[in-house]
């Protein structure tokens, strides 16, 4: 599974990137918003900190106008994902562009038929957000059963890439369902490294260590 990282905080992005296990990035307009820069030049720097898939999400609601947001944001790097809402017209925009061999990242999707579609449309990515899924009373993971088995089906070739996740569960749950991506914020990714045995375990060794006395090199 791959792991994207879900921030625009671009020293978090270039730590985590010198770790070898992030594949990608996913910002949307509130976390553009969070950083505080332009818009352009946090994504222009982020996709020079990662070589997989930087999701751009457009700020327009009508196909015309998404499609020249879209045109400027996939000038700024090869590998830029153009990321659109589940709507009529983002998914008019997602077949335009994904025809033209543009990576789409359609997003904001909450139901198995939203996939569904998001998938004969031609997408790249679909982002099924299941921490704010299970925010709402509903079950985010069978979510993403329902649509690995949908896609597995008809061997559709758009990723699952599963988003809002809250915590380490969510990505152990992606991994045993075989989701594609989970992308979440840099907190998680970290938390993922840590156990208390694993804590208690260089706690002894380094005791261990000291009474001898010694130093390597």
């Amino acid at each position: 599974m791959k792991f994207f990282v879900d921030t625009a905080d671009t020293a978090d992005i270039a730590d985590l990137a010198a770790t070898g296990l992030l594949d990608g990035v996913t910002t949307n307009p509130s976390l553009i918003a969070k950083s505080g820069r332009d818009f352009l030049e946090v994504t222009r720097e982020i996709c020079a900190l990662v070589e997989g898939p930087v999701s751009a999400e457009v700020v327009a609601l009508d196909h015309e106008t998404m499609m020249k947001e879209a045109e400027i944001l996939r000038k700024i790097s090869d590998n830029v994902a153009i990321k659109v809402p589940l709507t009529l017209d983002g998914l008019k925009t997602c077949k335009k562009l994904t025809d033209d061999g543009t990576m789409v990242n359609v997003t904001l999707c909450f139901s198995a038929n939203q996939a569904l579609l998001a998938a004969k449309a031609g997408a790249t990515f679909i982002s099924p957000f299941v921490g704010r899924h299970d925010d709402n009373g509903f079950d985010g993971m069978a979510l993403i059963e329902d649509i690995r088995l949908i896609y597995d089906n008809y061997a559709f070739e758009t990723e699952i890439l599963v988003a809002s996740v809250r915590h380490p569960i969510h990505v152990l749950e992606s991994a045993r369902i075989g989701a594609d991506v989970a992308t979440m914020p840099p907190s998680v990714i970290r938390s993922l490294f840590k156990h208390v045995l694993t804590d208690k375990g260089i706690e002894g060794f380094m005791a261990d260590w000291a009474k001898t006395g010694q130093s390597i090199g």
